[in-house]
């Protein structure tokens, strides 16, 4: 499992409005331009949020995006799930994968489903909000 740019660019858009929540809709430009990526790129990501009904958008004057929910109620999970393809560990256990012919005489199937549940259950336990934390406890680090 890699993580693309855009599942990281994704975490970095809905962190980046989690830290705003005063503000109401925030343009895309001044997202763009805190986060240092381009706004026609930022275009496509952010129209995967909104259509997975994580963020909300207005256009027009004053216009531009908001959180649908609060940063605690929306997990790393459901981010990633929105923007990669797949967060399975190997090939054979993707969404919509054949089924492998080897299948019943595989000896590490069990290993990659239980990463697979591992890393699930780590990204649906790590809420938005978790990333907007630093303290000297290791958790000041950039994505």
């Amino acid at each position: 499992m890699l993580i693309s740019t855009k599942g990281r660019y994704a975490l970095r858009v809905m962190t980046d409005l989690a830290e705003h929540p005063t503000e109401g809709y925030i343009p895309l430009k001044d997202i763009a331009q805190r986060q240092g990526i381009s706004e026609k790129y930022l275009e496509s990501i952010i129209k995967l949020l909104v259509k997975g009904k994580l963020l909300a958008g207005l256009r027009g004057k004053g216009g531009g995006y908001k959180l649908m929910r609060a940063p605690e109620a929306i997990t790393v999970a459901e981010i990633l799930r929105l923007t990669e393809e797949s967060l399975a560990p190997v090939a054979c256990l993707e969404p919509g994968a054949s089924s492998c012919e080897r299948k019943g005489e595989c000896r590490t199937l069990p290993l990659w489903q239980g990463l697979g549940k591992l890393i699930d259950n780590y990204l649906e336990n790590y809420s938005l909000a978790d990333l907007l934390h630093t303290d000297d406890q290791g958790y000041d680090y950039v994505i």
